[in-house]
Order: structure tokens, then sequence, then C-alpha cells
């Protein structure tokens, strides 16, 4: 049986007859009544019960009915599924960064998706972090975030911002009075992370990993809070971007260093699969990402 036939059923019994269901069946008298014939034929049993004045359905009828509610009330909610995604307004979309500092700005940004987007479903999928581009791959992650493109053809990069990680000292350091940072001045320090690796943090894989240096101590601190602390106490120091500074960085006991010369600069992207770049309801996530991080 096919879905005609399932709506035929549900139209004639609805309207209590083949006259009244023209209009919406879209045929002429004769085509219904051939259709509903060879529908009887083929399951070997009545559909109606004609009387003088309305068509009643059987029990088999009954049966079709139902089944015709059911199916043709799910494929209409699929094709309105459908019809929004492909109209960029709904969608599901499993996100995660390469980096916890990152998602300070999420949740503010997620709740101005929802409002615009309310048929958007966007989960962070946490345990992708510091590993977005191999979550990507595997079909775990819609987008992942990242300052460290990779070369695999499969994957679609979007620019997203540009950040400086900045050195974040006590004031009465020796290198509280510098213009800028040199691997060499990592060396002696206590360095205080978010969390390991080592080789997922921006200071080591850009800046001190090329001149062979790591730090005298490492500690992972994943709390920000907690962190400026222990450099408020001189016990180490933190890198970390200047915009995730702003809610803790008023305490006159702290000092902003540059990191180089130059500063250490930042290019975050939106990692897609080449596959999904023809699903508008990604790209408009992205397109808002962008928006709401450069403006």
């Amino acid at each position: 049986m096919e879905i005609r036939h399932l709506n035929l059923i549900k139209i004639i019994a609805e309207e209590k007859g083949i006259t009244k269901s023209l209009d919406k069946l879209f045929l002429t008298q004769s085509a219904v009544s051939h259709q509903l014939k060879d529908i009887e034929e083929r399951i070997g049993a009545k559909i109606f019960y004609r009387t003088k004045n309305q068509w009643l359905l059987t029990d088999e009828g009954k049966i079709l009915y139902d089944t015709a509610v059911i199916v043709l009330g799910e494929l209409n909610a699929a094709m309105e599924k459908v019809n929004d995604m492909r109209g960029g307004h709904a969608g599901s979309i499993r996100l995660s960064t390469e980096c916890y500092t990152s998602y300070h700005w999420l949740p503010a940004f997620l709740t101005k998706m929802k409002v615009l987007y309310p048929k958007l479903e966007v989960k962070i999928v946490i345990e992708a972090t510091h590993k977005p581009l191999e979550k990507l791959l595997q079909n775990e992650l819609d987008v992942g975030i990242t300052s460290d493109p990779g070369g695999d053809k499969s994957i679609k990069y979007i620019e997203l911002f540009k950040d400086e990680v900045m050195a974040i000292v006590h004031k009465e350091s020796p290198l509280a009075h510098k213009k800028y940072l040199t691997p060499a001045d990592f060396a002696t320090q206590t360095l205080i992370i978010h969390s390991y690796p080592l080789e997922t943090v921006t200071v080591y894989q850009h800046f001190l990993k090329e001149e062979k240096i790591k730090p005298e101590q490492i500690i992972a601190i994943p709390l920000t809070e907690v962190a400026l602390e222990m450099v408020k106490s001189g016990m180490g120091i933190m890198t970390l971007p200047a915009w995730a500074l702003k809610p803790f960085i008023s305490s006159p006991d702290l000092q902003l260093v540059k990191i180089g010369p130059k500063g250490l600069i930042r290019t975050h992207f939106a990692a897609i699969r080449h596959e999904d770049a023809g699903k508008k309801y990604l790209i408009e996530f992205v397109n808002n990402l962008h928006e709401e991080l450069t403006s």
C-alpha cells in the first residue's frame, strides 16, 4: 500500500464520502472510485460501508484509517523538519573547542541563538575538548573550534576571530617590568595551565616547543579564579587570551605582559566536514558565531 492510498482513505473517512473529498484529493470521482476499488481488492476486504448520506469505516477500514493518521502525521512532521533544516532554521549541532577557556563566551551566545533559532539544538561535547578535529573526523562532532588547523582535506575551516595570548604575572615579579617575554623567561618559572596535555597549551605549542624549552614546573588548575589567586600569591605565572581575563583582571597585584616581540596571536577557526558545507543551518550557526565574536 502506498502513501497516496492512505491519504485517500483518511480524506474519504473524514469527509464522510467521495463527493466532498474530490477537491482535497485533486482527482475526479471516477479516479477516486477506481483507486478505492483497487485498494479493497488488494486487501480482500471492504473499507467503507456505503450508505445514502455518508460512508462509514468498516473494522478493516478503521485499522487502515488509524494507520493513515499516524503515518501521514509522522511524514508531515518529518517534512516540516527537513524544510526547516534546508531553510537554516532547525537542526542539531554537536560543538566542542580545543581549549576550556573558549567555553567562557559560549553560554551567552547559545542563549541568543535559542531566541533567534528556537528549533536549533546545540550540544556542547566537553569530552571532545583538546581534540575537536579528531572527533570531527570520527563524526562525533559537527563543529570544532580550533586555532590549530590540520591538513586533512575533508575538513573545511572558516575563520572566526583573532586574539592575543598574554602572560599574567605578579606585579613584583622581575617579568612584570619586561616589554615582552622570551622563551628563556619561561624556563625558570612555574607555569599554571588549565589542563594537560601540555602539547595543547598555546604558549608551549606555538612559542616554547620550537625552542625546546619547558617551564621549570607545570601545575594544572582548571578554575581560572583559583589559578589567578596562585599568581597573586607569587606561586607561578599564567597565559591566557586577553578577552578571557576581562572578568578577572582587576587586581592591582597582577600585570599583563606581551609574549614575544610581536605578541602571541592566534586565529580561531570553525572546523566542519566538507560534506556538511551545504547544510544551511550549520553555516548560519557559524556565521552568527563569527558575527558575535567580532562585534
